[in-house]
This record gives structure tokens, sequence and C-alpha cells, in this order.
């Protein structure tokens, strides 16, 4: 249950799982926003065939308020029509860490805003565009606590000689994002 900042009321949590080419990404949310993202953990890459695959709402379809439908609708895009993301609404996000006025919320919202699909930052730069250049490691605590992956892109914050660091989903996950988003850069290039 999350409460609510107007009067601490929980809200009514609904979930919905998404059959991606990553596997099955569960969303939790209410009318208020979207509380969560989680990813699977993946112990094998998907290979081509599988990575072009539809991406789709497998539970939880009915009565999904509309901050869920429009992450389902944002996810679909970023894997399936990538250079779409930019023209749809990002949902509105309703997780206590996003609400409060913190460090870890204001490097969420830069990476959101500044970071764009197809680049990576590292952790020293992100900590420079919140505007506390002294805060990488802070920066990784804020990496570790995202709640909403993939939507605010920390799979695109790396370390500062280039090797792609952790990564909440694990590693392949990481390294799939990224190789997915310089994939879909390139072809738009073209």
């Amino acid at each position: 249950q999350v409460n609510s900042k107007q009067g601490g009321s929980p809200c009514k949590e609904r979930h919905v799982i998404l059959l991606s080419p990553v596997g099955r990404i569960q969303i939790s949310g209410c009318e208020m926003g979207v509380h969560e993202i989680k990813l699977p953990k993946m112990s094998v890459l998907p290979s081509g065939a599988e990575s072009s695959m539809a991406c789709e709402v497998c539970e939880g379809a009915e009565e999904m308020p509309e901050p869920l439908q429009q992450c389902t609708a944002w996810l679909r895009a970023y894997f399936c029509e990538p250079a779409s993301t930019g023209s749809l609404p990002v949902p509105a996000f309703h997780h206590p860490l996003l609400q409060r006025d913190s460090f870890t919320r204001q490097v969420l919202w830069t990476l959101l805003k500044d970071v764009k699909f197809g680049e990576a930052v590292s952790y020293k730069q992100l900590a420079v565009l919140a505007g506390n250049s002294r805060a990488a490691r802070a920066v990784g605590g804020a990496m570790r606590n995202n709640p909403i992956p993939i939507i605010i892109p920390c799979h695109r914050v790396i370390r500062s000689s280039g090797d792609s660091g952790n990564y909440g989903g694990g590693q392949l996950l990481k390294e799939w994002l990224l190789s997915h988003e310089k994939l879909q850069k390139e072809k738009l290039a073209r």
C-alpha cells in the first residue's frame, strides 16, 4: 500500500504485467500515478527474433487507471517504436521517493529530462547536471532506488571508465537496453 500525500489515505493499487522483449515487466500504480516498475532478472539475452517481438499487457488490462495505460503505452513504444516515445506523455508518478524533495528525486528528474534516448552519462556527469558535482556516490544510490526504471532511464548511467556499471535489473538487462537504444538510434540516423 502506498499512502498518498493528501491526507495519507491509501490508494487503490492496481497491477499490470507487460510481456516485453526482455520478459515480464510488473507495473503497479493507482489513479494518481505509477508506483513502481519491476524488471525481470535476465539470465540470457534475448536473440534478434525475440527482441523484436510485440509488447503486450498479459495481466491486469481490465480497469487500468490512466497512469498505467500511459505507462504501458510508453513502454510498448520504447521496445517497438522508440522514435515515438518523445511524443508520448510520461505517466504521472506516485511513489513516495518521487513526492518528497530530496537529492535522489532531483537526480531522477534530471536523468528523465536531460539524458535522451541512446545517450549515456557517467555518475559524475549526472551529479553535475543535478547540481552537486561531488555527489557521484549519491547518484549511484539514487539509481539503486529508482522505482521507475526504463522510463526514468537509470540504465543510461555508466561509470566514467565507460564500463556499464551495476543495474537493478542485472548486468545483462542493462547491456541489452543500452544496445537496443544504440541500434534504434543508428536506424533512425540512416
